[in-house]
């Protein structure tokens, strides 16, 4: 299996001389084609910043991060703008859906804007609602959804335009656990079936026992891996806690 994402000595800093901040401090790590990877970490911890660095929002300070073997710290300008169209997918905790579109509207705009015909939108736009369960609300407004359609509305909108990778931060933090449940499901679905492949930013075992591994940061580095194997998602969550114990945070940050 290939790596579709390199992260090789990665550092980030905030500030300057007299007040320099390490936010992340020389982290490496591999997500091969398909995995499903969480990232957990204190508040602070650096989890954050590496998305952002990662998702191309931020710049690393120093290292290298490779997607599909293209080295995303070299790209400027126009091809930055391409590379994060085509090749990466967003969920975001607050949803950032459009309120003057319906949820059909929200997730067909990536392909509309990547002149798809009509018809292969219609038809990509209604496969994929029903994959994630919401093609009965695809022309209802977000404010007519729940929080957990709402979300995955965002999931669709994520994965209409097949990239590469996905990237998630704290998907959950504003649903109610049983429309956590159903997003965490159907992130599953997109793991297994359409061989997705997410890297996902959690402050919340349950959320991350989800994952295939988990990746603990604390201070800006690399603290522990976890990896489920046979393990069913009760076994995972209890290795989880017991990780997250040894960083030191508190169970009700965790749960």
């Amino acid at each position: 299996m290939e790596h579709l994402l390199e992260v090789e000595q990665v550092e980030k800093y905030y500030g300057n001389k007299s007040n320099l901040t390490r936010a992340i401090d020389v982290i490496s790590f591999d997500v091969d084609e398909g995995e499903f990877v969480g990232i957990m970490g204190a508040s602070g911890s650096g989890k954050t910043t590496l998305l952002n660095c990662i998702s191309t929002i931020d710049r690393v300070t120093a290292g290298h991060i490779r997607i599909n073997g293209q080295d995303i710290t070299e790209l400027k300008g126009k091809n930055l703008d391409k590379f994060r169209r085509e090749e990466l997918g967003f969920i975001f905790q607050d949803f950032n859906l459009l309120d003057t579109l319906t949820a059909y509207e929200n997730i067909a705009l990536a392909l509309t804007i990547q002149k798809v015909k009509p018809f292969e939108i219609d038809q990509r736009v209604k496969e994929i609602a029903t994959k994630l369960e919401i093609i009965d609300y695809l022309n209802k407004y977000p404010y007519q959804l729940s929080g957990g359609q709402k979300q995955r509305v965002a999931s669709a909108r994520a994965i209409i335009t097949n990239p590469k990778l996905v990237l998630a931060d704290e998907p959950t933090g504003a649903l109610d656990s049983k429309s956590a449940r159903q997003l965490l499901e159907s992130f599953e679905t997109l793991n297994r079936n359409m061989q997705t492949t997410i890297l996902m930013v959690t402050h919340d075992a349950f959320t991350a026992s989800y994952a295939d591994r988990i990746l603990f940061i604390k201070d800006g580095m690399l603290f522990d891996e976890l990896v489920k194997g046979g393990d069913g998602r009760k076994e995972f969550f209890e290795k989880i806690i017991e990780v997250v114990t040894l960083l030191g945070g508190e169970l009700n940050d965790v749960i």
